[in-house]
């Protein structure tokens, strides 16, 4: 006989669900939160089972700016305070054709090769001045980049003319991902 442990196990390390083809009926909302640290909360406690939250984030949906849980026949609300993923390793490596490949692994082992299909974006806090970048993940969510992998591609980083303007940005699987003005960096990072 299986253990549920077991279940749990297998299910989670599956490919995510096909979560967009479903629309089952609402069922309310669970109190389960995924905090701006990446951290899945049930009833405000920490969700210490990493096969648990993996399988969570399997059934993950967006539509518009709320997130839920979905199964083929109900569909549940969670609270999502930044991103529902963090993007916690990253690697360089090379294409077929020699162009840099950036590589991120995240907090639920979703492994994303960066690119057209997974853009990097960089939002601008007003309040710090600081920057934020998100990665794609898969169907309209994104993962926050752990504050060590900013500063990687800030050292990867490179400067190009786009309309008439100096930016500064990062390449990936034949993109180029602009993060901000090149004057403006110094203090974006700091």
């Amino acid at each position: 006989m299986r253990s549920i442990a077991g279940v749990v196990h297998r299910i989670a390390r599956a490919a995510p669900a096909p979560v967009h083809l479903w629309d089952p009926p609402y069922c309310g909302d669970l109190n389960l939160r995924i905090a701006s640290d990446g951290t899945w909360y049930y009833l405000n406690s920490p969700i210490g089972r990493h096969a648990l939250v993996r399988l969570f984030a399997s059934v993950l949906k967006r539509e518009g700016n709320k997130y839920f849980l979905v199964t083929p026949v109900e569909k549940c609300g969670i609270i999502v305070d930044d991103a529902p993923f963090l993007a916690v390793e990253l690697d360089l490596l090379r294409n077929a054709q020699g162009a840099q490949v950036l590589h991120f692994r995240t907090n639920v082992d979703d492994q994303v090769a960066c690119g057209r299909d997974h853009p990097l974006r960089f939002e601008t806090q007003v309040a710090t001045r600081g920057l934020k970048p998100y990665l794609h993940v898969r169907r309209n969510l994104w993962a926050l980049l752990a504050r060590p992998l900013l500063y990687q591609l800030v050292s990867l980083g490179e400067e190009r003319e786009i309309d008439g303007k100096r930016r500064f940005g990062i390449a990936s699987g034949g993109e180029f991902f602009a993060m901000t003005d090149s004057e403006l960096l110094q203090d974006l990072i700091s």
